[in-house]
């Protein structure tokens, strides 16, 4: 996502302000210029449009600061005002509504100390959509993987530059859950033994999950030295087979947006900007503007962009047996052996018995179910095996909630 990149930007420009071509000095302190950072984009897409503001922070900070209380609204040619409203973090329409194509827009913007920012008026590009989107077995760089790529046509030659966004959703199936849950139940302070164990039967999921992760690198294209604007097998992801997102099923939304010369020139910029490696190499960015304007500072710096795209969008899905047959499944991302190695079964196998013997765990067993940490799995001689709690609950690092879109 731009987002990430943007911050990477205001970190260079932070440095490179105050950093001559060898020296830092005092960097955490000395030059900071705090500016208002917007990332808008409308599409021809039916929904509430969603606008963030931040500020530029210090290398010492962590995060953006969001910028709250601001009036933010943007207008079309005809006199129609769409208004937003402050929404966890971001400005979001109050109403839903879609960039059209016989229409301008504006970006307007008033902050809470009284500034007030314009964008430059912004028209819809030509509707593009994704004709095709295949995931197919690749090797790169000695690194066997799935690589997701896309086609996309317009035949009448005026999207020409485009821009991607994915959000990526996998399948967690939980290698050592069981259909009870041990349950530590303490007795009276100073009880001897002091607890037992129940096991119960689970009535919540916690061996299928789901989790999901947006992209976070800006991934750009465009096809100006071909004949026809049409883009072929353009590779959007790569995931290597070793990857424990690919171990079961993966899904891949993969968003296109059509934007003009200018939005295209942009990201480009920030993209180039971010992956300069070292802010102190031979190119030292300074600082570029984008398309929104201070109205009542001149002077003032302004970073982002307003950028109106014509949208599409497309999801694939597959098995990890499907595009890679015969080959080693990833591993489950925790530690989970099975059969556990001699040298480290005393991590794992626990005597459940109370008493003097030394061979009796039942309180070690009670401590550790009792942190969570810690998850219960049977074993045949009746000993307890304690494996990490991922191992057996997915729950504790993903959702049991299968998204609406999910197909098995």
């Amino acid at each position: 996502m731009k987002k990430v990149f943007l911050y990477r930007f205001l970190i260079t420009l932070i440095l490179s302000s105050v950093l001559g071509c060898t020296t830092p000095y005092q960097y955490q302190t000395n030059g900071f210029e705090d500016a208002v950072v917007i990332e808008a984009t409308l599409t021809n897409q039916f929904k509430n449009q969603e606008v963030k503001l931040s500020r530029t922070y210090k290398l010492e900070e962590k995060t953006p600061t969001f910028e709250s209380k601001a009036v933010v609204f943007i207008t079309d040619d005809i006199g129609n005002k769409y208004d937003f409203k402050e929404n966890g973090g971001l400005y979001v329409s109050l109403n839903q509504f879609q960039a059209s194509p016989d229409r301008t827009y504006q970006l307007h913007i008033r902050t809470s100390n009284g500034r007030s920012y314009i964008s430059t008026t912004e028209k819809l590009p030509q509707q593009t959509q994704i004709d095709k989107l295949e995931a197919k077995s690749v090797t790169k760089n000695n690194d066997l993987g799935v690589e997701i790529t896309l086609t996309s046509t317009d035949p009448t030659n005026n999207s020409r530059y485009y821009r991607y966004e994915y959000e990526e959703t996998y399948k967690i199936i939980a290698p050592k859950w069981y259909f009870k849950k041990a349950v530590p139940v303490l007795f009276a302070a100073g009880s001897n033994p002091k607890g037992r164990v129940d096991l119960i039967e689970r009535k919540e999921e916690a061996r299928i999950c789901f989790s999901s992760k947006k992209s976070n690198e800006l991934i750009l294209t465009n096809t100006n030295q071909l004949a026809q604007d049409k883009v072929t097998d353009f590779p959007v992801r790569f995931i290597s087979s070793k990857d424990p997102i690919i171990r079961s099923r993966y899904s891949i939304l993969v968003k296109q947006y059509v934007q003009n010369l200018a939005a295209h020139t942009f990201f480009e910029t920030l993209k180039e900007i971010s992956n300069t490696g070292s802010i102190l190499s031979q190119t030292q960015p300074g600082f570029f503007y984008g398309n929104i304007n201070p109205v009542d500072n001149p002077g003032e710096k302004v970073i982002g962009y307003f950028d109106v795209s014509s949208y599409s969008e497309k999801r694939l899905f597959f098995n990890f047996t499907d595009i890679l047959p015969g080959t080693p499944t990833p591993p489950y991302p925790y530690d989970c052996p099975a059969p556990i190695p001699e040298d480290d079964i005393k991590n794992y196998l626990f005597k459940y018995c109370f008493g003097q013997s030394s061979i009796c765990q039942g309180d070690l067993i009670l401590d550790l179910l009792g942190t969570g940490l810690k998850t219960y799995f049977p074993d045949e001689s009746g000993d307890y095996i304690l494996y990490p709690i991922e191992c057996g609950d997915c729950t504790s690092f993903s959702s049991n909630i299968k998204p609406s879109f999910w197909i098995d």
